[in-house]
């Protein structure tokens, strides 16, 4: 598959982060000769927190990791690629429950410590020896670096996503890696396919889920490709402790609204990696809305625009028909004033108060379009709420992705 044309030039240089230990092995679980098992050994003494999918038929896989994040506490993460085991009833949950209790026996900790992740066609159940023979594999294998990681934990992705940031926490530099997978079926309620934090701050696990739910409604929550909502959604965060920092446990703690924004930093450039991996996509989209009666209500907003097949093929043909935003605003559901409406494409004003600019010279415009990046403004008038989005174009490569997606 071509590499994205919105991919970055590399993968980033990513540190290491102490008390984090990266294998992958090949379980085969689709006829392809690479690796599709990830296997990440952590510490005694990580924290966990997690946001997971929304969807009504989560995976057993979610429906473990949830059961296991109030507990706080993590030691290994197993990632499968090429099998979502969702929709697999009881087999799907003895798979799960066998690889937790394999990795466990292994470290000689809870199944509970251990967190899993499956990604790929729905509706096959996992195959138990394939899992067990891979980790058996990962177990002997020698440790890698984040990329091949990052690689491993793909499926129609044409390019692996990594990501850091870093804070200080008091005197101590603290260091966050991410790694995400995620190219179509992208709707997030929550996060947006299969995403992984490692950071080497002390955090109490409370105040780390509070800090990533935070930071996942200003970012997996805020991108689209697709309008699909996956039934795997799962986003991790993990807390080893080895920066020996003062440990933080409130947010009124030294240090922890600095540890908050690098994490929010981070989940952005990581929601932003997929929806440049959009399948097909061509061009990346940003869409600010203003003047809504909420924030919410802009954030409905923005999405029923960045979801509309109409606004995102016209994206796609480079067509600066405004139209059809007026109409995706309309059909939102949400509080709108005709008369009060404003629309830009870039830093050109097309419509105001419910009219086109008189005037209104359309060349700069469609020099904006033939960009890959691409900026939408909406003010409703109507009051402070504000929202951004987003999203991709919708192009004939989607559907040639995805139409034959099981051969």
């Amino acid at each position: 598959m071509d590499r994205s044309p919105l991919a970055p030039a590399a993968f980033p240089s990513l540190p290491a982060i102490a008390g984090v230990t990266l294998r992958t092995a090949r379980a085969g679980y689709k006829a392809w000769e690479r690796a599709d098992l990830t296997y990440i050994e952590l510490d005694a003494g990580t924290a966990v927190a997690g946001v997971t999918t929304q969807s009504k038929c989560p995976s057993p896989e979610v429906e473990w990791c949830r059961d296991a994040i109030p507990l706080g506490a993590a030691r290994a993460l197993v990632v499968n690629a090429g099998n979502a085991n969702a929709f697999t009833g009881s087999r799907g949950r003895a798979a799960v429950e066998a690889i937790a209790a394999k990795v466990a026996n292994h470290l000689a900790c809870l199944p509970s410590d251990i967190f899993i992740s499956s990604t790929g066609v729905i509706g096959v159940p996992l195959p138990v020896e394939k899992a067990e023979a891979g980790l058996d594999a990962a177990f002997a294998a020698a440790p890698c670096d984040w990329e091949q990681a990052a690689i491993t934990i793909g499926t129609t992705d044409t390019y692996p996503k990594g990501a850091k940031a870093s804070a200080l926490i008091g005197e101590t530099r603290v260091d966050l890696v991410g790694i995400i997978k995620g190219s179509g079926m992208i709707a997030p309620d929550m996060a947006t396919m299969l995403g992984y934090i490692f950071t080497d701050a002390a955090v109490d696990p409370g105040l780390l889920q509070q800090m990533l739910a935070a930071a996942n409604k200003r970012s997996f929550s805020c991108i689209t490709v697709d309008s699909d909502t996956s039934t795997s959604d799962t986003v991790l965060a993990f807390a080893t402790g080895k920066a020996n920092n003062a440990r933080l446990r409130l947010m009124d703690d030294p240090g922890a609204d600095a540890f908050a924004a690098a994490l929010a930093d981070l989940c952005r450039q990581l929601a932003h990696l997929v929806v440049r991996d959009g399948e097909g996509a061509t061009k990346f989209i940003e869409i600010r809305v203003e003047g809504a009666t909420s924030d919410d209500s802009a954030h409905r907003i923005g999405l029923s625009i960045a979801n509309s097949p109409l606004v995102k093929t016209a994206i796609a043909g480079e067509d600066a028909n405004w139209g059809r935003v007026v109409a995706a605003i309309g059909k939102a559901g949400e509080p709108a004033d005709r008369d009060r409406l404003s629309i830009r494409f870039g830093a050109t004003q097309v419509a105001t108060h419910g009219l086109a600019v008189e005037g209104y010279d359309e060349a700069p415009v469609a020099a904006h379009l033939k960009g890959q990046e691409i900026e939408i403004g909406v003010d409703l008038g109507l009051g402070e709420g504000r929202a951004t989005i987003w999203t991709c174009d919708l192009t004939h490569g989607y559907i040639s992705i995805n139409a034959d997606y099981r051969s």
